[in-house]
């Protein structure tokens, strides 16, 4: 099942990381948020992805590009200029990279990928955040209810610590936890290609704003719910997050 990738974005709110590379090639654990985001999909058997580009597109692909090459140990032979890589296993993923424009909303981006999109059921994410969700655990659900639509609903992470109190008495102390009430869209879609028909034409046109409230109205959405861990990297402060879940050894969304 082919996997699309809004990877299109400025990422303002994280400069001066994103002054010279687009937001999902912000680095956590010395690897692009976007690889991560690929190594989750493939860890489902989804090795077919689709990436929409814009802002700095060619950083992403001169990564791919290269991504074969610098990534592991080589062998170069100078005599018939033969370059084979060694040791890792190579990967089986196929990398479709489409240019999108570079000021196109994310629906308008959605739309200039159906060529590439309309073979069938195929998922959609968003190139900033990660998450441990259960991809197959998705696909049955959206398969369930044989709508168009299905996103991942979940709980945002606070930005503060929270405090319960008894009176003046502070009863329980959280340090940034899951908000509780309240879902918000996480990404990680399901759509069938009936989706793209309802994508009006022009730049301006975002997935958030014109095309999940049509579908939601026309009763072709449903939402999986996903209470476990979910984190966008919006700010430096999410980068740092990501980057000291890594470091810990205990990332949540290393599924693979």
């Amino acid at each position: 099942m082919k996997v699309a990738i809004l990877a299109g974005g400025r990422g303002t709110r994280l400069t001066p990381e994103t002054d010279f590379r687009p937001k999902p090639m912000v680095e956590v654990g010395g690897r692009p948020l976007l690889w991560h985001i690929m190594h989750h999909y493939a860890r489902y058997g989804h090795e077919e992805f689709v990436i929409a580009l814009g802002f700095l597109g060619d950083v992403i692909k001169r990564y791919i590009v290269e991504y074969g090459m610098l990534n592991g140990s080589l062998r170069v032979d100078f005599r018939t200029q033969a370059t084979v890589p060694l040791g890792e296993r190579r990967l089986d993923w196929r990398v479709e990279l489409v240019e999108t424009g570079l000021e196109t909303l994310t629906g308008a981006r959605l739309r200039r990928l159906a060529p590439q999109l309309r073979g069938g059921t195929f998922m959609l994410t968003y190139g900033d955040g990660v998450s441990d969700v259960d991809l197959d655990a998705v696909l049955a659900f959206h398969r369930s209810h044989g709508r168009l639509a299905t996103l991942t609903a979940v709980h945002p992470p606070a930005r503060f610590g929270h405090l319960a109190f008894d009176g003046d008495r502070v009863a329980g102390f959280s340090e940034k936890p899951q908000i509780g009430e309240g879902w918000i869209n996480g990404g990680f879609f399901v759509f069938e290609p009936g989706v793209l028909d309802l994508i009006p034409e022009g730049e301006r046109i975002a997935l958030e704003l014109h095309v999940l409230p049509r579908l939601a109205a026309e009763g072709e959405l449903h939402a999986y719910r996903h209470p476990a861990f979910w984190q966008c990297m919006d700010t430096p402060r999410d980068q740092q997050l990501l980057e000291s879940l890594w470091q810990s050894g205990k990332a949540p969304w290393k599924t693979w």
